[in-house]
C-alpha cells in the first residue's frame, strides 16, 4: 500500500477463518473439484501490503480451507513498502492482485490487458483525522487547518474534496507517515487509513481522534479490488470464478468475527508480527461499524459487488477534477462477470 500516475499505495499513498473445524455452512455453494480426478489448481494472489486485518477474507479462505474446498491452492503474498504489485501482475509472477479504482483505469489508458472483477471494500477507508474538541465536525469545518497529506491523497481524493468544499493547495504539507506533527498542533489535520492511525492516535492521545472518511464526502472509489489480465478471466473462467466465491464468503465470514477467526487471525500475526489482537480487534470493529465491506452494491449483489452505474459515476466524478483524463472507455476497467451473486449479502 504504500512510476504510475494513479496508483493507491495503502501506506505510501496514504495506505485475514473459521478454524478448521468451525468453518460453518456456505451462504452460497461454491464449485469443487473431486480431488482424486485433478490437483488443487495454483493461485498466486498479492496484496498490497504486509498481513492485517483489512485482507482477513483471504486468510478466512485459507484458513477455513475454502479455497481448497474449491479445488484451489492459494498463495496467498503480501505486499510491502517497497514492492510495486501492478509490476508483478504485469510480469506474469502473479496471478491476481489486490488493486483499487485509479488502477483499473491506468489499464484503460495504457491499453493493458487488465481489469477489475471485484471490489471487496465499497468505501475507500482512507480518512483525514483531527483533535478531538477543536470544532472538526465535518469536512466543511477543514478550511483554515492545515492538512498533512501524502503524494497519492494529493492527486486522487485531495482534488476532489478541494473542489467540493472550497478548499486551497496552500492548507497542505507532505505528509511523513509520522504522529509527532500533528500531536503536537491541534490544527493539524492528517491523513489516515480508517482501521489504522486512528487507533494509534487514539492510544497517543488517551481518547478517541475526529474521524472522516473521505468515501462519506462523496468520494465514490472502489478499493481492496481484485485485478486480473484479461486472457485468465477468459481461458481460466472456471479457476477464477471458484476463486472468487471461495474469497468472498471467506470475507463474509471474517467479518462476523469471533473464535470462527481465531485461525485466520494466527495465519495473520505469524506473516506479520506487528498485528496484535488488540490492532486486528480494532480493524474489524470498525470496518463494521463504518459499513466498509457490506453498503453501496454490495446490499444488494453481495460481497465484492460492481455496478457499471458507479464505475461511470467515480470517472466522470474524476475527470471534473483533472485526476483522469477524458475519453477513457469506463467499461474496459472493468467486468461484473464474477461478482453480484449474494454472497455475504447482509
Amino acid at each position: 500500500m504504500a512510476g504510475k500516475s494513479w496508483r493507491l499505495g495503502r501506506r505510501a499513498a496514504l495506505r485475514a477463518a473459521a478454524g478448521l473445524a468451525l468453518a460453518g455452512p456456505l451462504l452460497v455453494p461454491i464449485p469443487t473439484r473431486p480431488l482424486r480426478a485433478r490437483a488443487l489448481d495454483k493461485v498466486i494472489f498479492q496484496t498490497d501490503w504486509r498481513a492485517q486485518a483489512e485482507h482477513g477474507g483471504y486468510y478466512q479462505a485459507i484458513a477455513a480451507g475454502l479455497y481448497r474446498r474449491a479445488g484451489i491452492d492459494c498463495d496467498l503474498r503480501q505486499g510491502g513498502p517497497s514492492l510495486n504489485i501492478s509490476q508483478l501482475l504485469l510480469a506474469g509472477r502473479a496471478d491476481m492482485i489486490m488493486s483499487n479504482s485509479f488502477e483499473a483505469f491506468t489499464y484503460v489508458r495504457e491499453d493493458a490487458p487488465f481489469f477489475t472483477i471485484a471490489a471487496i471494500f465499497q468505501k475507500d477507508p482512507q480518512v483525514l483525522i483531527g483533535h478531538p474538541d477543536t470544532g472538526l465536525d465535518g469536512f466543511d469545518k477543514l478550511k483554515g487547518r492545515t492538512l498533512l497529506i501524502g503524494a497519492g491523497g494529493r492527486v486522487t481524493y485531495w482534488p476532489y474534496l478541494r473542489r467540493k468544499y472550497g478548499l486551497s493547495d496552500s492548507q497542505v504539507r507532505p505528509y511523513t507517515f509520522n504522529m509527532a506533527p500533528f500531536l503536537a498542533d491541534k490544527n493539524v489535520v492528517q491523513q489516515g487509513f480508517l482501521s489504522s492511525e486512528p487507533y494509534s492516535i487514539a492510544q497517543a492521545l488517551g481518547r478517541p481522534p475526529v474521524v472522516l472518511l473521505i468515501a462519506d464526502a462523496g468520494f465514490s472509489a472502489y478499493q481492496t479490488t481484485i485485478a486480473i489480465s484479461r486472457r485468465m478471466a477468459s481461458e481460466r473462467k472456471d479457476l477464477v470464478t471458484r476463486f472468487v466465491d471461495a474469497s468472498l464468503e471467506g470475507w463474509s465470514q471474517y467479518l462476523k468475527g469471533g473464535p470462527g477467526i481465531a485461525a485466520a487471525n494466527v495465519l495473520i500475526k505469524q506473516a506479520n508480527p506487528e498485528q496484535t489482537d488488540d490492532r486486528i480487534d480494532y480493524a474489524i470493529k470498525v470496518l463494521n461499524e463504518r459499513s466498509i465491506v457490506l453498503s453501496g452494491d454490495a446490499l444488494q449483489g453481495g460481497i465484492g459487488a460492481m455496478s457499471a452505474e458507479r464505475w461511470k459515476s467515480f470517472y466522470e466524478s474524476m475527470t471534473e477534477v483533472d485526476v483522469l483524463p477524458r475519453g477513457l472507455d469506463v467499461a474496459r476497467a472493468y467486468s461484473l462477470e464474477f461478482v453480484n451473486k449474494g454472497i455475504g449479502k447482509p
